[in-house]
């Protein structure tokens, strides 16, 4: 199945898509969780006979008519891999890695679908990063790679976007990695048992409708399965955590001369069986130091 958030009369909540419809989770019982974090630790059994009503019952708006916003707004963790595709690896010039590159994005990056990509006046060297995500579902530690299914809720899309300039000035790159709205999540949630298997789906990224990525999720050098193993190893996985699986070869970076997206520009990630996760970039409007602080 396929959650979302959305919001509709001014009110954000849960959402069943249905075709071209989405069907309204909190129309249908008032014991379901109200989070996205809290409904993916349902077990598969309860989310299904809930898609099962919902979709006898509950009320449906068309998505048309409807804001989708990101699936989870502040994941607990957001957990990003680096240089996981060997064909960006190799327009990077850096060395193949032995072991996955882990970083940070902070949650307050996130944001959904419609949503527009800032290019902060402090740089120009905005870059797209079209990734396949993984959404856990179960607070796990110490996972093996052949339970790694049982922990994952599901699959979304996101777009990796970084602050090239930013990101290079630290070995840790998390300042180039979290400037907010840097994260763009969705369109939805597709369920683990929807998809067969996460590592033969197609993922297109296109800037203003030109293609810039084009690759299968099997050619991660280190699956969906070994990242859950290798950082549940380190530390407690938790249920809305996103782990952001690296990208292909085509980043922006790479081009000669690179190319930077810009106020105007329009990007999509369209990954086989989730969906497409489309942003608008515009210019971050420039306040005044202190004014986000308030008075005091």
């Amino acid at each position: 199945m396929k959650l979302a958030r959305f919001t509709d009369g001014g009110r954000t909540r849960l959402g069943l898509i249905e075709g071209d419809e989405i069907v309204d989770l909190s129309t249908l019982s008032p014991s379901l969780p109200a989070e996205m974090a809290s409904l993916l630790e349902l077990s598969a059994d309860v989310l299904i006979a809930a898609a099962e009503r919902a979709l006898r019952s509950a009320s449906r708006r068309p998505l048309v008519l409807v804001r989708l916003e990101a699936p989870i707004p502040r994941p607990p963790k957001i957990l990003a891999v680096g240089l996981n595709y060997a064909d960006h690896v190799h327009e990077t010039g850096a060395a193949r890695p032995a072991v996955p590159v882990i970083f940070n994005k902070q949650s307050t990056a996130v944001i959904g679908p419609g949503s527009a990509i800032l290019v902060p006046p402090e740089s120009a060297a905005v870059d797209y990063e079209g990734e396949l995500a993984v959404v856990i579902g179960r607070r796990c530690r110490r996972v093996p790679r052949d339970r790694a299914r049982e922990v994952i809720a599901g699959f979304t899309v996101c777009n990796d976007v970084t602050v090239r300039d930013w990101q290079r000035r630290t070995p840790t790159m998390t300042m180039g990695k979290s400037w907010d709205t840097h994260c763009p999540l969705g369109p939805w949630i597709v369920t683990a048992d929807e998809l067969a298997d996460p590592q033969t789906l197609d993922l297109v990224t296109r800037v203003n409708g030109e293609i810039r990525q084009q690759a299968s999720t099997r050619e991660m050098l280190f699956d969906c399965y070994v990242l859950v193993e290798h950082l549940s190893t380190a530390f407690t996985l938790e249920p809305g955590d996103v782990i952001s699986t690296g990208t292909p070869a085509g980043v922006g970076a790479a081009r000669t001369p690179p190319t930077w997206l810009a106020p105007g520009d329009s990007v999509s990630i369209v990954i086989e069986g989730i969906g497409e996760l489309l942003n608008p970039v515009a210019a971050e409007s420039v306040k005044t130091a202190g004014q986000h602080l308030g008075d005091r």
